[in-house]
Parts: C-alpha cells; sequence; structure tokens
C-alpha cells in the first residue's frame, strides 16, 4: 500500500507556491493560453528536456539556467505557439518573456523558466504576452493551480493534475514528530508523444527540502520510468519539458543523501509522474483507451521497459485494439524486434485474463470474448476502467518495466490533418 494520500489542490497543494492561469490573446480560439507556477521562496529547480537535435528557445532556455543556477522561483508557460525554429528572434522573445515575468514579480530575471507549446515555426505573440503579463501576475493565488492547467493545453481534451501528500519524520524532536510533505503536478499532451520525451508539458512542485543535485537525479529516474514510457504516435517534440520545484516549505530535514526520507520522497514523486503520464496516453488524440504493457523475465528493468515501450508504440499493435482485434501475433512480433534478446520459446502473452501464448506456442482461446474485452476497454464498463491490460513475459530474468500507450483511430489522422488549418 501506497505511504501517502492524494489530496487536491494540483501545483498549489506545496506549501509556499501560486498559480494563475489567464486568457491572453496567444490562442486564435480564444481560450486561456498562459500560465504561471510562482514560488514564494526560492526553490531548488531541476529539469528533463526533450532530446530532439531541433528545440525550441525554451527548452535551451532553461538549460542554460539550469546549468549556471539550480534555483528558480518561477515558471512562465505559454500555449499557442510552440517558438520553435524561430531563429535569433524566437531567441529574444524567450528572453523578453522571463525578463517580463521577472519584472512584474520584482525577482531576479535568472530565477524565471520558461516553456511554449503550440505549433512549430511560430514566434509567440509578443504584444499579448507584454499586455497578458500584469493580469496573470495578479491573477495568481494559492487556488491557482486549475486555471493553470487549463491555460497549458492544445489538443488536449482534458486537463491533468494531481497531488500527493506523505509524512516525513522530524529528527530534531524527542518526540516521535513528524510533518506533511506534499508534491503537486501539471501537465499537458495528447499528440506528438513518443520516449525521450514528447509532445509534454510537465510541472511539478515540492514543499520538501532536498539538496540540488540530489532532487535532479531523483527527477530524471522519475522521468525514466513515467513520461519516457509513454507513447501516442511515436512523434518526439522540439519543446518537451519536465520543471520540477522543491522550495523547503515543508519545514521538514534538508534531505542530503539517499535513505528512507529520499526513497519516499522519491517514490511520491514518481507516482506523482506516472499519473500525469498515464493521463497523456489516455487523452492521446483520437484514442479511446489507455493502453498499459507490462513486461516481466528481461534480464534488467531497462530491457523490460524497451520491451514494454516498443509494443505500447507499435502501429499494429494500436491499430488491433482500435478494431478490437485480440491479434496477439502483432504483440508477439513487436517484443521480438525491440532489440532485446530472449528466447521465444519462453515467450507468453496474456491480454486482460486472456491467455493467448504460453512458453512459445499458441493457446486456444475465446476469441469473441477477448474482442468484447477491448470493446469494454474503450467504453470504461470493466473493473479497470477505460485500460487494456497486456502482460507479457520474455524469459525468468529479474527485469520488469510497463509503458503506456492508447489506441490508434482514424480521428489521430484527422485531427493532425487539419491541425494547423
Amino acid at each position: 500500500m501506497a505511504d501517502w494520500q492524494e489530496i487536491p489542490g494540483g501545483v498549489t497543494a506545496p506549501k509556499g507556491y501560486q498559480a494563475a492561469g489567464i486568457t491572453a490573446g496567444l490562442k486564435p480560439s480564444g481560450a486561456p493560453d498562459l500560465a504561471l507556477i510562482y514560488s514564494e521562496v526560492d526553490a531548488i529547480a531541476a529539469g528533463v528536456f526533450t532530446t530532439s537535435q531541433v528545440r525550441a528557445a525554451c527548452v535551451d532556455y532553461c538549460r542554460q539556467r539550469l546549468q549556471a543556477k539550480l534555483s528558480a522561483r518561477a515558471i512562465l508557460c505559454n500555449a499557442g505557439q510552440a517558438n520553435a525554429g524561430t531563429g535569433e528572434q524566437g531567441w529574444r522573445d524567450a528572453l523578453e518573456s522571463a525578463e517580463l515575468l521577472a519584472q512584474a514579480l520584482k525577482i531576479p530575471a535568472d530565477t524565471v523558466l520558461v516553456a511554449s507549446t503550440g505549433v512549430i515555426g511560430q514566434r509567440i505573440k509578443m504584444d499579448a504576452m507584454r499586455s497578458g503579463i500584469p493580469a496573470l501576475v495578479e491573477a495568481a493565488s494559492s487556488t491557482g493551480s486549475d486555471q493553470a492547467s487549463q491555460a497549458i493545453i492544445t489538443t488536449d481534451l482534458v486537463t491533468k493534475a494531481i497531488a500527493l501528500e506523505t509524512h516525513l519524520p522530524v529528527r530534531s524532536t524527542a518526540a516521535k514528530e513528524s510533518r506533511p510533505v506534499r508534491i503537486g503536478g501539471i501537465a499537458k499532451g495528447s499528440g506528438m508523444i513518443h520516449p525521450n520525451m514528447a509532445t509534454m508539458l510537465a510541472f511539478v512542485t515540492c514543499d520538501a527540502s532536498v539538496a540540488p543535485h540530489l532532487w535532479q537525479q531523483m527527477v530524471s529516474r522519475a522521468a525514466e520510468r513515467s513520461f519516457n514510457q509513454i507513447t501516442v504516435d511515436g512523434d518526439t517534440s522540439t519543446n518537451d519539458s519536465l520543471i520540477a520545484l522543491a522550495n523547503g516549505q515543508s519545514r521538514t530535514p534538508a534531505i542530503t543523501e539517499m535513505g528512507p526520507e529520499a526513497e519516499r520522497l522519491e517514490a511520491m514523486l514518481t507516482a506523482v509522474c506516472i499519473h500525469l503520464a498515464k493521463a497523456i496516453a489516455r487523452d492521446g488524440e483520437g484514442a479511446t483507451c489507455l493502453v498499459e504493457v507490462q513486461v516481466s523475465g528481461a534480464p534488467d528493468d531497462v530491457s523490460a521497459r524497451k520491451v514494454a515501450r516498443t509494443i505500447a508504440g507499435s502501429s499494429l499493435v494500436k491499430s488491433a485494439i482500435f478494431g478490437r482485434d485480440p491479434n496477439w501475433g502483432r504483440i508477439a512480433a513487436a517484443a521480438g524486434r525491440a532489440d532485446v534478446p530472449f528466447d521465444q520459446d519462453e515467450l507468453q502473452i496474456k491480454l486482460g485474463d486472456f491467455l493467448l501464448m504460453d512458453r512459445g506456442q499458441p493457446l486456444a482461446f475465446d476469441r469473441a470474448a477477448a474482442s468484447d474485452y477491448l470493446k469494454q476497454a474503450a467504453q470504461g464498463v470493466y473493473l479497470q476502467g477505460d485500460t487494456v491490460a497486456i502482460a507479457v513475459k520474455i524469459g525468468a530474468g529479474p527485469g520488469q518495466g510497463t509503458a503506456w500507450g492508447c489506441d490508434l483511430s482514424y480521428d489521430y489522422v484527422r485531427i493532425n490533418a487539419e491541425y494547423t488549418t
């Protein structure tokens, strides 16, 4: 059983944070499009970003900021324009955006991190940014997480948010005393989703006190087990950013090295990231269900996660799920091309409760019932909600890994064919 509980509040659930989301006129639709997350004190900052060689200005900006200074006070995010492939002027726009927010908040410019999402090749509408920032700062509050989560989305159908709370001991007291520690997060993402990372933005806040190097390690490991284990369409973006702040306002003892408190905090951080990652996969463009692939029996966890990602990302597997076709051959083929050695005579495949293959041999199963299982997943009527569960065992090794994706529908093509038009 998890050593934490879910609480309301998103990124403003941890102590010492405010957030806001407004309509600044960046999106043609008139939907909310400018978001702020603000720590009332200096916070330790960590980030994980896209591995693409074509990167948005905000990605390079944040990387440079975090290399020079491992702390931050604010995150500014605009939706509507990716500000990627926009050259030197796009870089200047990112710098100006950070400086404008810093002036409005009366904080140093190098404590502002920025993120953008939208159409590649389009610069930020700076007139709207300049007029919007004062209103954004004015709207910031300790209950503003929902507004911020709404303002960062693009093709998403739903917002994504979570907050968890645990208790860490206060070692300076003789009695067994503990204090609450909270981690909150919001995210956006629906299409152009694939490991390393995806068209996704995720912002995490925490009120624990953590050493900078340790916080970065925790965030990186959490990303590997969550955002780098989701796929919708096999495309990686120019703008992916996971930014995490830890401001120490829980007043719990500083965590400077791995130990029980650090492990508990990292586990909760990973749980927050997995929740947001699954929400992104579930909201995949045109998707009708979430697909969860669990792989066991691998030589190590890294290998297991690689096989799981390959299966979850297979267009043939995804298409079969949309067609409610329990075609286990596509699952086997995807596992086989994951570049992880295993003995095919040890391969086992399950779809929900249906055992389709065991020890490399196909088994008789009720195809109509298995198809109905997939139909029910799309309708969310069975115990696991809208999740199609695929379990694959490739041997007797200790490695385990999970990946999440979604089915591939006709609507995915329609949504992306019309994206800029």
